[in-house]
This record gives structure tokens, C-alpha cells and sequence, in this order.
């Protein structure tokens, strides 16, 4: 396979001795001169599931091997269901019983659910193992494979169980996104629009005149918006890294999504799909405060519609609404806090919603 090497972009994730880059480009997964620096035992684990190994592992394998590495591999079942202890504990079993040591990287091979739980594994397996990133959906592209968090979920949460722990390596490999079924391109969709809301108006003007062309899978368009959207994210998590202060603002969207993922069953919503409401829920929200007008709220909906996301919620009720945003981690002295928008293009967390305007907000986004 020819792989133009002229347009990889690198990024780095200034975190001082634990920055690490950022690639991007199409064709990575065969560069095994990106991987080796990375492995100094030539011994990895590849952590993966049964929906990505069929399509990229034996590739992955085999471009480690050009370089004398053998691998460990996990098959994991795939979806947001199978995210929590169990599964977890069944990546800890394999490290065990092939006796990986702590010079062993582990290898995160898929979406973001694969990553953030091969990450919370490198973060405890015999205290801190090193981690490297290859994500293959476009939601983890832009979103959950740079910044540090892993986890996985609770019945009762959300990925409220986990650690912010950096990976040393980011390949992000554009070509995987041609087998990415159109939902789950869509439900990345949802996380590089929140980068236009939140503190980047000039992408969010671009991320409107290209909507077509990145649903095409356009590969330029889809290198840009992926680069542009882990610029944004870098720049946050250099700034703030344990999310204290500016890094809750990448959250846009997420405290009525995350209540929607849970309030439906793990995997019955894609989390962009959640965030797509979510952050619907959030504008309405923030215009009923008087931040952003009608013709905003409208604007933003347009943009998800466009990328074929949900802009109604499931109707839990609003009793439930309130009682899984209530576990939300953004929770501060028992009040609930919000990213919403000021304007469009820049967002704020906010603690002092009036519980009127919020029941508003819930019985006038959902439906049943």
C-alpha cells in the first residue's frame, strides 16, 4: 500500500515531561517508525474489539512485526454496554496470564470505548504501565483519545469511575474512518461541532460551508476538522488538565447527554448521538437565561440536523432527568453546573441555573 507521507500533521500536548504528540494523517497504522520509539521491549499489548481486530489488528500486527514486536492481543465485545468491571478485568487477566511487565505497553486499537478502558488498565495494571493511543472512530480522533481520560461506566454513572492518566502516543489514522458505519462518523460529528461552540467561531463557520464534504468522508476535510479539533482540545488540557477550571468547558452537551446514555441503557444511544441533544438541550437552556436569542438556538440545531444527529431527547421524565444529572461530575456542594453558552463560540460553567427555566428546558426538548 502507498502511503503519502508529505500530509501527516503532528500536534503535542504540551503537558512539560509528559507531553507526547498527536499524528495524524492517512496510512499511519503501516509507519512503524511512529510505534517504535514507543516500545523499547519490542513486547506490546493490543487491546481491541471484536468489530476493529477483523479490520485492522492482523495490519497492526504486522507492521510491529516489520520491527522484531510481538503482541499480546484482547478481543473484547464491542459497545458501551460492555464498559465497565468486568470487561475490564478481563484485560487485567490476559496481562497477568502472559505475565506483562510494567515495560509493556498497552496498545488501545479502537473507539472511544476501547480506549478509555485500555487507559484506566495501563493506569492500575501493577500501578502505571505505558499507553499508547490508535484510535479508529472519529469521535476518539477528535475527542476521547487525547487529554488522558479513562474509565468506565457505573449502572448508577457515566464514566464515573477512572483516571486521568496520558497516553505517550496519539496515530490517528484517517483511513480507518472509511469503514466507520455513517452513525457512529455522525456521532463523532457531534464532538467537532462542540469545539466551533465552545471557543473556536471560525471552525464552527467552516465545520457549516463543509458539513457535505466531511460526510462524504472527504479526506482533506476530515484531516482538517480532526486536526483543527485536537488543536482545541490540546490547547484546553495543556491549560488545564485535571479539569478544575477551562477543561469542564469540552462538557458542552454532556450533562443531558450522559443522563440520556444512562437513562437509556448503555449502547442504546451512541454518546454523540447524546451529546447532539445534549447540547440542544444546553442552547435552549442558555437562551432562556438570555445569553444566546431564538435565530442561535436554531443555528446550532441546523448543524446537527445536517450531520444526522438527534435533536429531540427521549423523554425519561423530568424526575429522572434531574436525578442522573444529579450524579453528573461537574456537581459542586450538591449544585449542578452547566457549560452553556454565552454566545455562540464561547462557553461558560455555570452553577446558578433557576430550577424553573431548567424544568422549562426538559419538558420542551424531549418528547415521547
Amino acid at each position: 500500500m502507498k502511503v503519502d507521507r508529505e500530509i501527516m500533521q503532528t500536534l503535542s500536548v504540551g503537558l512539560g515531561e509528559r507531553s507526547y504528540p498527536i499524528h495524524i494523517g492517512n496510512g499511519l497504522l503501516d509507519r512503524a517508525e511512529l510505534l517504535q520509539a514507543h516500545v523499547p521491549r519490542k513486547r506490546v499489548a493490543i487491546v481491541t474489539n471484536t468489530t476493529v481486530a477483523p479490520l485492522y489488528l492482523a495490519r497492526l500486527q504486522h507492521t510491529l512485526q516489520a520491527v522484531g514486536v510481538s503482541s499480546v492481543t484482547v478481543i473484547l465485545l464491542d459497545g458501551e454496554e460492555y464498559k465497565n468491571a468486568d470487561t475490564l478485568n478481563m484485560i487485567y487477566d490476559a496481562l497477568l496470564k502472559n505475565r506483562c511487565e510494567r515495560s509493556t505497553p498497552l496498545i488501545a486499537l479502537g473507539g472511544g470505548v476501547i480506549g478509555d478502558m485500555t487507559g484506566f488498565a495501563a493506569a492500575t495494571y501493577l500501578r502505571g504501565v505505558p499507553f499508547i493511543q490508535i484510535p479508529t472512530t472519529l469521535l476518539a480522533q477528535v475527542d476521547s483519545s487525547v487529554g488522558g481520560k479513562t474509565g468506565i461506566n457505573h449502572p448508577l454513572g457515566k464514566n464515573m469511575i477512572g483516571a486521568f492518566y496520558q497516553p505517550q502516543l496519539v496515530l490517528a489514522d484517517t483511513a480507518t474512518l472509511n469503514t466507520l458505519p455513517d452513525n457512529e462518523l455522525a456521532a463523532g460529528m457531534a464532538e467537532v461541532i462542540k469545539y466551533g461552540l465552545i471557543r473556536d467561531l471560525p471552525f464552527l463557520e467552516w465545520l457549516e460551508q463543509n458539513m457535505d464534504k466531511l460526510l462524504a468522508r472527504d479526506t482533506a476535510a476530515l484531516q482538517y476538522a480532526i486536526a483543527r479539533s485536537c488543536r482545541n482540545k490540546a490547547d484546553v488540557v495543556a491549560a488545564d488538565e485535571r479539569e478544575s477550571g477551562e477543561r469542564a468547558l469540552l462538557n458542552l452537551g454532556h450533562t443531558f447527554g450522559h443522563a440520556i446514555e444512562s437513562g437509556m441503557g448503555y449502547g442504546v444511544w451512541l454518546h454523540g448521538e447524546g451529546v447532539a441533544a445534549g447540547t440542544i438541550m444546553a442552547a435552549d437552556l442558555s437562551q432562556r437565561l438570555g445569553w444566546i436569542d431564538a435565530q442561535d438556538v436554531a443555528r446550532i440545531r441546523k448543524l446537527f440536523e445536517r450531520a444526522g444527529l438527534p435533536v429531540v431527547a427521549p423523554d425519561l421524565g423530568a424526575d429522572k432527568y434531574l436525578e442522573l444529572m444529579g450524579l453528573d461530575k461537574k456537581v459542586e456542594g450538591g449544585k449542578m453546573r452547566f457549560v452553556l453558552l454565552r454566545q455562540v463560540g464561547r462557553a461558560v460553567v455555570y452553577g446558578d441555573v433557576p430550577p424553573a427555566l431548567l424544568q422549562q428546558t426538559l419538558q420542551a426538548c424531549v418528547h415521547g
